[in-house]
């Protein structure tokens, strides 16, 4: 059961989020939390904050930093801490009352938005100070939260007339409703399309611990047998295990499939966003929708990330093609003609014949928690010196949640890490981080930050065992943790992660680079029953084995980039038609419609685009790859996993957050611009590495 209940508000029971918190750190006091206090303080947030603005509107005195971006920066502490507890709970412990309340509440937020940025008079103000800017002797980072507010209200409309404004309101608010129902329809269909294996028999490749997971999650939804449940991308884990074929199509289809019809289906909800997207552009001012977000974004334009994603395309594809024709000899062996359900079986199979790398037998050396503290919280303090203390007193939103208290190298205090590692019903899929508390030193708040999975729960009493893709999971989102603990700016509108979407998977990626880093694979991955180490013979074969698969990653993708891409670019007079047929021509068109390798997400379960925050910004990853590649190259060529390298890291461009342009904090790392060679090398997109790296006659490793 959760901590936070759905209950109705007790006669007299005082709303804890009325107040902050008195727990250490501000931590929402979830055990005394309901439902309908956060409702209950959203809305009363969200009118003390527009009395707020009215009273900076209203004030008789001319505009100055202090009386009007200051006071802005100060308002919305309310809404900001009910949001922030309701929104965390939306993504991992919905529940039909909470989906009844986010439905009611998401016009009204975006509403609220849209109050405070289209009001004129909170404009001219802002307008005011960032004419005298210049003249204000203003420090930089309160020059940049000038000209940061400045752009964030133009970018959203302020300088429309009445009618244009009106009419962005009415937008914004069915966005905002359509965005709440593709994620619903989302996490229901995913649930709905779990697959009901009768017999243990058909999981032949899986292991114990992985059958009796199974069978726990038929257990919890009172049916018998297995049930095999799905995570957000196309690729299901277990397709690299399972050799019953006929069970690999039921899971690969059940996966495509999700959302794409009946009850659920976001198809059209897909195609009314684009289109409501694209009208909203050109009111604005943009060509598309795809424009106007990269104007608030580190890539200059959109003609350079297509640029940069074209260029890959045909390495890319080859790279796939060479593998395929690698993996169909393999299948051939078995009278199997390959198909996309049995590719990641049979790249197993490559694997282990080529560079004597077995990912399934990899998993009993990675034990969540050893790989969480051994491995994740050990680089974290060897690098920043950041030490991690358990503090079972505080109480989570849900049982799974365990709490940290994180201290510097001093003894200072730095805030608190939260940690959400399993996948239950009401949990979306995927992994994530956000925040329930940002740091600000406006404020006098230190950081509360939370890392949500979405792991296969072991059996009772068993251990809890990773794949390497989760481990570097792990690492990956503890890496956007780390940008959230290390903030240490004024502002909160800088605070963390709240850089440009194509930068904040920069940190995250660069953390990436300590799952397989010798001193700390050796301190964590050791075997679950004999505690022996991982032998040293098997890291080398997978680092030996790093290049095989790249071309299947890129090409997947680049094709969910791409389609990304192609619905963001549509005119707003375009008519769409079939989502499916729009789809199938713009990946053709993009020359990325490769059967045997479909995009890591289609339109209907592209949570993403249609319902995170990356509406034409899925490119972000690879473009943020480019910054990631050469800070590796960086931190190897000063020695790896040394403070020096880990304090530079961290006062240049971990804890800078927004306050500082973010290519300059990449700079101020490096040195100079970032090279994208490392990455090109990286993912075999050289010559020279597809040569050697992929072609279906590479010499076997160790």
């Amino acid at each position: 059961m959760s901590a936070v209940e759905s209950g109705p508000v007790a006669t007299g029971t005082p709303n804890p989020l009325l107040q902050r918190s008195s727990l250490p750190f501000e931590l929402p006091p979830f055990a005394g939390i309901t439902l309908e206090h956060c409702r209950e303080v959203i809305l009363a947030g969200m009118a003390e904050q527009r009395a707020e603005v009215d009273a900076i509107t209203g004030s008789p005195e001319p505009a100055t930093f202090e009386n009007t971006v200051v006071a802005l920066e100060r308002s919305g502490s309310l809404y900001g801490r009910g949001a922030a507890v309701f929104h965390n709970l939306a993504s991992s412990v919905s529940t039909p009352r909470l989906r009844e309340i986010e439905r009611e509440l998401a016009p009204l937020e975006a509403a609220h938005s849209d109050a405070l940025r289209l009001d004129p008079a909170l404009f001219a103000r802002i307008d005011a100070v960032h004419e005298q800017r210049h003249e204000l002797g203003l420090d930089a980072e309160g020059a940049r939260l000038v000209e940061r507010y400045h752009l964030d209200f133009v970018l959203s409309g302020a300088r429309l007339d009445e009618s244009g404004r009106a009419r962005l309101t009415e937008l914004n608010q069915e966005l905002s409703a359509l965005s709440t129902t593709f994620a619903q329809n989302l996490q229901e269909a995913t649930e709905a399309a779990a697959v009901r294996v009768a017999d243990a028999a058909e999981l032949d490749g899986l292991d114990d611990e992985e059958i009796a997971a199974a069978a726990g999650a038929a257990a919890d939804r009172g049916q018998d047998g297995y049930l095999l449940t799905l995570v957000l991308p196309t690729g299901q884990p277990v397709l690299a295990k399972l050799g019953n074929r006929d069970l690999r199509r039921r899971l690969f289809e059940a996966s495509i499939g999700r959302a794409s019809g009946g009850r659920y289906d976001n198809g059209p909800v897909a195609v009314r966003m684009v289109a409501l997207r694209a009208e909203r552009a050109r009111l604005l001012g943009f060509a598309t929708h795809a424009d106007l977000v990269v104007a608030d974004q580190t890539a200059p334009s959109t003609e350079a990330v297509d640029a940069m994603l074209t260029g890959m395309v045909g390495p890319a594809v080859a790279n796939a093609r060479a593998e395929a024709a690698a993996l169909a000899e393999v299948a051939a062996r078995d009278g199997v003609e390959l198909a996309a359900w049995d590719w990641a079986y049979y790249s197993e199979q490559v694997r282990a014949e080529r560079y004597a790398v077995d990912t399934a037998a990899l998993r009993p050396y990675f034990e969540l928690d050893r790989v969480l503290v051994d491995g994740v919280f050990h680089a974290a303090e060897l690098l920043y010196g950041f030490r991690f203390a358990p503090r079972p007193d505080l109480t989570g939103y849900h049982p799974d949640v365990r709490i940290w208290e994180v201290t510097d190298a001093s003894g200072e205090q730095v805030g608190l890490y939260l940690g959400d590692y399993f996948a239950r019903e009401g949990k979306r899929g995927g992994a994530w981080m956000s925040s329930f508390v940002h740091q600000s030193r406006l404020r006098g708040t230190h950081p509360v930050v939370l890392n949500n999975l979405n792991i296969t729960r072991a059996a009772q009493g068993q251990p809890t065992l990773l794949t390497l893709e989760e481990v570097n999971t792990l690492f990956h989102e503890f890496g956007h943790a780390l940008h959230g603990l290390s903030s240490a700016v004024t502002y909160p509108r800088f605070s963390g992660t709240s850089v440009p979407r194509d930068f904040v998977e920069y940190p995250s990626q660069v953390n990436e680079m300590w799952a397989l880093w010798p001193d700390v694979l050796a301190h964590y991955a050791r075997h679950v029953e004999t505690g022996e180490p991982l032998p040293s013979s098997v890291a080398e074969a997978i680092d030996a084995a790093s290049l095989w698969g790249e071309g299947f990653a890129t090409l997947e993708y680049l094709a969910a980039t791409l389609l990304d891409q192609a619905w963001h670019r549509i005119p707003h007079e375009t008519e769409v038609g079939d989502p499916v047929e729009f789809e199938r021509r713009a990946l053709a068109g993009a020359g990325v419609d490769f059967d045997l390798v479909p995009p890591r997400y289609r339109t209907t379960y592209f949570q993403h685009i249609f319902a995170g925050g990356y509406a034409a910004g899925y490119y972000s990853y690879i473009w943020s790859e480019v910054l990631d590649a050469d800070t590796v190259e960086w931190f190897r060529e000063n020695g790896g996993l040394r403070r020096e390298n880990g304090d530079i890291f961290r006062r240049r461009l971990l804890s800078r957050g927004g306050s500082v342009d973010p290519i300059e904090a990449f700079r101020a790392v490096r040195g100079r611009d970032a090279d994208p060679t490392p990455l090109l090398r990286r993912r075999g997109l050289l010559p020279s590495d597809a040569a050697e790296g992929l072609a279906p006659d590479v010499a076997e490793g160790p």
